[in-house]
């Protein structure tokens, strides 16, 4: 088995797949079939990118058969290509111009079903579970012990439990940043997963709880309860009884077969590595054209990690209007980038780099390929829900906590977390974490739930990607919990611009 192996047969450089020392000379056979052999002039690191021939200082190094950068140096044969003498080739805003691939077809018709609950609005959950919903951040140890209270006092009844999401936000916020609060809340408030919902306020903070029900938009009232904590004299109290309806109420749904149609999934990468754009990123991308091709939803966001690779998205775009819809998404988020007087692509992270990711052309181009081969159908806007069948895109940053959240706000039932590094953070919904190599797999077992190394060891991703279809069915049916369930990583983040009075 060769040491290293290219993606593209225009590509510059391969990955190895395991340690290189100096001095080694390994045999490879490039995509086009011929047998090659490549002095290493240096320590490889597993993960990391040899070059396959000489590149001049100035040209394009490419990788995925795109380029990831430009050489700041000339780079020889058989060299480490990395930080040291690669950089990203990106610019500021730019224009771009309507030029549609090819259309994707995707069938659209339901063949697999799994056991959820169906919600009175017609959508589907795969828990029953009841949430505590805080307007604001001061009262978080509150709804904590209200969690606690009712866990303990009704975890003999027929629901799946009683969870509670703190932040910070909700009190002295004005403006846009107000909004994004309420309208993240207020979407996790109607979200399928929970049964029932408690929304708790404290009674004096920005986000008041009629201002928010306007927010929230129609519901039916035995799902969703309020409580004011200064307008009572016992908020545990009241706040306990009030639980105890949402229970009955949760208590009357029973999992029946659902089209997988109905499901909405997330796609998330953290902590990514050399190998995310060859294992776990493109089994969640064909996993995602399985549910498009059923009928379903998949919802992409991290607009930071598009950079670079935006315009294989935009060329996918259902029609004209999408496509510009996509580029206001990228320009707006690069405007923020300038507003605040930061350097629009200073990514990757230190893990980034340390797992052998280069520059952000490298990093987004095995980031996008999460979201398969569909076409993108919408564009959402940051605490908007998902609405059309298909591959949506959410305004969103990268950072781990405020993507997932928001993928759970878009409606994901399920987020897809494929992750080279490893991480133990669990969103509001079941956070499946997908290993790109067996090594971290191995070690992490109380992290990672379902492991694509195995695309490395000999295992073909048209096999592999119907067993993780079952998988994603069994979880969604509740046969399956992931690790953050099973140990209660469960956390929001909400993204903040504005000024706090």
């Amino acid at each position: 088995m060769s040491k290293v192996i290219q993606l593209h047969v225009n590509d510059d450089v391969a990955i190895a797949l395991g340690d290189i020392q100096k001095g080694e000379n390994i045999r490879m056979q490039a995509i086009n079939n011929q047998m090659i052999e490549i002095n290493v002039l240096e320590d490889i690191p597993k993960g990391h990118k040899v070059s396959v021939r000489p590149v001049m200082e100035g040209e394009d190094v490419t990788k995925f058969g795109y380029s990831i950068g430009k050489a700041k140096e000339n780079i020889s044969e058989g060299a480490w290509v990395h930080t040291h003498n690669l950089k990203s080739g990106l610019k500021g805003i730019l224009d771009y111009t309507y030029q549609p691939g090819r259309e994707y077809h995707a069938e659209s018709e339901s063949k697999h079903t799994f056991q959820g609950y169906l919600r009175e609005n017609g959508e589907a959950g795969i828990r029953n579970d009841i949430w505590i919903i805080n307007t604001v951040g001061c009262i978080n140890k509150t709804c904590e012990v209200l969690a606690k209270m009712g866990n303990e006092t009704f975890k003999d009844r027929k629901f799946d439990g009683i969870h509670h999401f703190p932040h910070p936000y909700g009190c002295s916020q004005l403006g846009d940043d107000l909004s994004h609060t309420q309208k993240l809340l207020a979407a996790l408030v109607q979200h399928p997963n929970a049964a029932g919902v408690l929304v708790v306020g404290l009674g004096c903070e920005n986000n008041q709880i009629d201002a928010f029900k306007k927010v929230i938009g129609d519901y039916p009232p035995n799902r969703i309860k309020f409580l004011k904590a200064q307008d009572v004299d016992n908020e545990l109290d009241i706040g306990l009884g009030l639980i105890e309806e949402l229970v009955e109420y949760a208590e009357q749904f029973e999992r029946q077969p659902i089209s997988v149609s109905k499901l909405k999934i997330g796609l998330k990468c953290g902590g990514s590595d050399g190998f995310s754009g060859i294992t776990a990123n493109p089994l969640v991308g064909a996993l995602s054209d399985l549910v498009v091709e059923e009928g379903g939803t998949t919802i992409l966001t991290e607009v930071p990690e598009m950079f670079g690779a935006e315009t294989i998205l935009m060329n996918r775009a259902n029609d004209e209007e999408t496509f510009h819809k996509i580029v206001h998404l990228i320009n707006n988020f690069k405007e923020y980038f300038i507003r605040h007087g930061q350097e629009v692509y200073e990514n990757p992270s230190p893990g980034n780099k340390d797992g052998g990711i280069s520059t952000l052309e490298e990093k987004s181009l095995g980031c996008t390929q999460k979201g398969g081969h569909a076409n993108v159908v919408d564009v959402r806007p940051y605490g908007e829900r998902a609405v059309k069948p298909g591959l949506n895109l959410v305004n969103a940053p990268g950072n781990d906590l405020v993507s997932v959240t928001a993928l759970a706000a878009a409606g994901a039932n399920i987020v897809l977390f494929t992750t080279g590094r490893g991480t133990p953070f669990g969103g509001p919904v079941p956070t499946v974490k997908i290993a790109t190599n067996s090594d971290l797999a191995d070690r992490k077992k109380h992290w990672i739930d379902y492991n694509a190394g195995q695309l490395l060891e000999g295992k073909d991703i048209a096999e592999l990607k119907h067993d993780f279809f079952r998988y994603i069915l069994d979880l969604a049916s509740g046969e399956k919990k992931t690790n953050n369930e099973r140990f209660g990583f469960r956390e929001i983040s909400i993204f903040k611009e504005g000024v706090i009075l």
